[in-house]
């Protein structure tokens, strides 16, 4: 049997390492959200002058364009997205791209639910990209920015001609605030606040461009539409929806800590500072794997690795002759052993994409967190491989 080393001594300060509910920013606490107006209408004053302040804030911090509208929406990213799926396509034909779960999921959507036949799927394995050179930008084209469950993001909006004919949907919830978006190339943007600012569930952040805005007043979807995605009336943008004025009743406390999480990232330094946060934390993990013998990046091109959901893969030749689910029964032990230390919690893959581990380095995380962290991936390596048969 393989020796087990000691147990490291020291430990991450903040274990949460789940991709989504992430971690809540450093320092905070529940006496942040004191300021909360619980038990008033939404609609009242000062509900409505706290959804105005989140989306002028959201705007100053993601650096928005000032003619971009930015509405805050039902259900997550998820509602955000199918609320742009169900109000805007349909005009033209529409190419999906997909190279994770929650890119595939918008393809079900489109080809099973909304059932558009002018629909052209790009997909790419798990830790790769389709060919973007391949996208026909004369079609709509849907597509997450950053792949939370495989961790490969596109490099940048290079790829999307300014001259595009159709628009661009995309999913940006574990982009935003960590990376660059190219708001010129993007016609739907799309996030949710428990990601990269560690926010509260359940509230999405719709943002169009003026190209959005026209289709959404010239074009009428063929199906029927749910109120809750309805964000036009009489032919006309419900502007409301965009100034705080919500389709249904938020929770004024999870805007309030949305608001302490734009506040903590706009007193850091904005966009800037978040995504050098976020690159420093993917260096941590980076210079770990390149000293690391058994483990590597789902993503292996570091062009198109994120920097906030880091996919990695196990790659010790005993464990990868193992059969399928005796790796994932490994990797599953791997982070089950740091939820029992309480050195990680909710770092094992996600339940669709090859088996591993999924660490969130987004700019709520702090570097020394991760660098404590590293020790004990490889404890915990040690800890499971000494369990399997000496051959392995």
């Amino acid at each position: 049997m393989t020796e087990l080393t000691a147990k490291p001594d020291l430990r991450p300060a903040n274990p949460n390492f789940s991709s989504g509910p992430c971690s809540k920013r450093p320092g905070w606490s529940l006496d942040q959200l004191a300021d909360a107006p619980l038990g008033r209408s939404h609609r009242a004053k000062p509900g409505k002058a706290k959804l105005a302040e989140a989306i002028d804030l959201t705007r100053k911090v993601l650096n928005v364009p000032a003619n971009y509208r930015i509405g805050i929406v039902p259900a997550s990213d998820t509602g955000a997205v199918e609320m742009a799926l169900w109000s805007l396509l349909g005009a033209r034909g529409v190419d999906m791209l997909a190279w994770e779960s929650f890119g595939s999921g918008w393809v079900t959507d489109v080809i099973k639910q909304l059932k558009l036949d002018n629909a052209r799927v790009l997909e790419a394995p798990y830790g790769t990209l389709p060919d973007l050179s391949e996208v026909n930008f004369a079609n709509d084209v849907v597509f997450t920015w950053n792949g939370t469950t495989s961790g490969v993001r596109v490099p940048n909006g290079d790829w999307i001609p300014a001259s595009r004919e159709g628009l661009t949907i995309c999913d940006a919830t574990s982009a935003a605030f960590a990376q660059d978006l190219a708001f010129d190339k993007l016609d739907v943007v799309t996030f949710s606040w428990q990601k990269v600012l560690g926010g509260e569930a359940a509230h999405g952040v719709l943002i169009l461009s003026p190209r959005a805005v026209e289709r959404l007043e010239s074009h009428t979807p063929a199906w029927p539409m749910p109120k809750i995605f309805r964000l036009t009336k009489g032919g006309k943008l419900i502007e409301g929806i965009f100034k705080g004025e919500t389709i249904n009743t938020p929770s004024m406390l999870c805007v309030e800590d949305y608001l302490d999480a734009l506040k903590w990232a706009d007193g850091l330094g904005g966009l800037t500072a978040l995504r050098a946060r976020a690159d420093n934390n993917l260096k941590v993990l980076a210079d770990w794997v390149a000293r690391t013998d058994w483990v590597d990046f789902l993503a292996e091109d570091p062009a198109i690795r994120s920097n906030t959901s880091v996919c990695l893969k196990v790659t010790d030749p005993g464990i990868q002759a193992l059969s399928a689910d005796d790796q994932a029964a490994f990797a599953k032990g791997l982070a089950g052993a740091l939820d029992a230390e309480g050195v990680a919690y909710d770092i094992g893959a996600y339940r669709d994409a090859p088996s591993g581990l999924r660490i969130w380095a987004g700019a709520t995380v702090e570097a020394s967190d991760l660098e404590a962290l590293t020790a004990w991936l490889d404890w915990a390596y040690q800890a499971q491989k000494a369990k399997l048969p000496q051959a392995t």
